[in-house]
């Protein structure tokens, strides 16, 4: 069974009445509820981790080390000048793919640059908490791959 980290930061925890017209109306725990229940039907285990600290997310990403097969991640605002979790995603060295609910190239200028890109397999944007579901097939397939 494969096994996936799903790591969500700053602010995901408001999802559902964070800025509705930009994020839906979906909650987190709605999300990670769809992302076990398509990992179930995948035969691949997840585990969902949310935190509003940079540091207890890069904790994570060392700690799914041990254990994870690949990474998904929505790291928020950090996305944009996190160089500390871009550097924990390289030093981790597992398939990684990059989620965002909204698409961050249709918004500010700040939001269309990510500091992640460069060290995970891929990014998707633009498609809600679908996404969610996109990057775990991704990873899953990348996997498959090896």
């Amino acid at each position: 069974m494969r096994r996936i980290l799903v790591v969500h930061g700053p602010n995901l925890n408001l999802l559902g009445t964070r800025q509705p017209e930009i994020y839906g109306t979906v909650t987190l725990a709605e999300i990670d509820a769809a992302i076990e229940r398509a990992a179930q039907e995948r035969n691949a285990e997840v585990r969902t981790y949310q935190s509003n600290s940079e540091g207890a997310l890069i904790d994570a990403l060392h700690e799914a080390r041990s254990w994870a097969d690949a990474v998904i991640i929505n790291a928020g605002a950090y996305t944009h000048y996190s160089y500390a979790i871009a550097d924990a995603l390289a030093a981790v060295n597992l398939p990684a793919v990059e989620v965002h609910l909204s698409n961050i190239y249709a918004r500010d200028q700040w939001r269309r640059h990510s500091v992640l890109a460069p060290v995970v397999t891929g990014s998707i944007c633009g498609f809600g908490p679908r996404g969610y579901i996109l990057a775990l097939d991704a990873v899953l397939d990348l996997m498959n791959d090896k």
